[in-house]
């Protein structure tokens, strides 16, 4: 599999912790690693938010197969 086959396999999410806010999910491989550099700005942006605000205002991440489920 190639790098960004496995970037596309996998999503890594931070659920709202509150009801009226959004949830994230970002492309990752399965360990939950994102690539920051294939990000455009604004997902860099919101990626580096959720990191930021894990516990406080989205859940700890968790890596979850991408497609339908």
């Amino acid at each position: 599999m190639n790098t960004s086959a496995a970037f596309s396999t996998y999503e890594l999410c931070f659920n709202s912790l509150f009801s009226d806010r959004h949830s994230f999910s970002f492309p990752c491989d399965a360990a939950g690693r994102v690539d920051m550099d294939s990000l455009g700005e604004r997902a860099r942006v919101n990626y580096l938010y959720a990191r930021a605000m894990k516990g406080l205002e989205v859940s700890w991440p968790d890596v979850r197969p991408n497609g339908p489920h």
